[in-house]
């Protein structure tokens, strides 16, 4: 049996668009303009009480930007990626990887001596 009428599904007694006379009046706002090195422009709002940052990261691009249109901050230089040798490059010179590796054969040496099984 289908159902008729002038009803909304979905709706209730009393819904609607909340207007500002429900929702009290909203706080003063100002409107900052920041400016990345990619020259995209980005309107972000704040609170008139809020602390403005002097940095913000454009919704764009990521990038930071900052409200001086004509010196926007550079982008961050990106490490390249790194092994895990690269790191250990960094930590030991060549004469003190020789001898650390000497220590271990010979360690694996004597264990295969005394006969103990190695995995």
């Amino acid at each position: 049996m289908a159902g008729g009428g002038n009803a909304i599904r979905g709706s209730r007694v009393g819904a609607g668009p909340m207007g500002e006379a429900e929702r009290g009046e909203a706080a003063p706002r100002q409107a900052i303009t920041y400016f990345c090195a990619h020259e995209h422009r980005s309107v972000i709002t704040f609170s008139i009480e809020a602390v403005v940052p002097e940095e913000w990261d454009c919704p764009k691009c990521g990038l930071p930007a900052s409200v001086d249109s004509d010196n926007p901050p550079p982008a961050p230089k990106i490490e390249p990626y790194k092994t895990h040798l690269a790191y250990v490059k960094e930590r030991r010179s060549d004469k003190e990887a020789e001898v650390i590796l000497e220590e271990a054969i010979q360690l694996l040496r004597d264990r295969r001596k005394s006969g103990e099984i190695i995995f």
